[in-house]
């Protein structure tokens, strides 16, 4: 689909740039070429390919979640600013 310089002129102005006559001629190849390609792929009979989310296999790269002993609560407060009742006192937001 080969967009003309008009409608280039319009994408331009949509996305607020300021093109002068030699960008808006290789937008205008360009974006038509992508449009073009876009057309190809539209043709495409994709009826027996499943739907995906991705090509890839599926695997996750974090470790398993396992129970750890953590440090004691007077250690960790410790080295808090301001503690009460066991707790870290932090300033309210507003």
């Amino acid at each position: 689909m080969a967009l003309t310089h008009e409608q280039v002129e319009h994408i331009a102005e949509l996305a607020h740039l300021a093109l002068d006559k030699e960008a808006l001629a290789l937008y205008q190849e360009q974006l038509s070429a992508i449009l073009d390609y876009a057309a190809r792929l539209q043709a495409l009979n994709t009826e027996t390919i499943s739907p995906t989310a991705s090509v890839l296999p599926f695997h996750t790269v974090l470790r398993e979640d396992q129970p750890e002993i953590t440090l004691p609560r007077d250690e960790v407060l410790r080295n808090a600013p301001a503690v009460a009742d066991d707790c870290f006192c932090v300033p309210a937001l507003r």
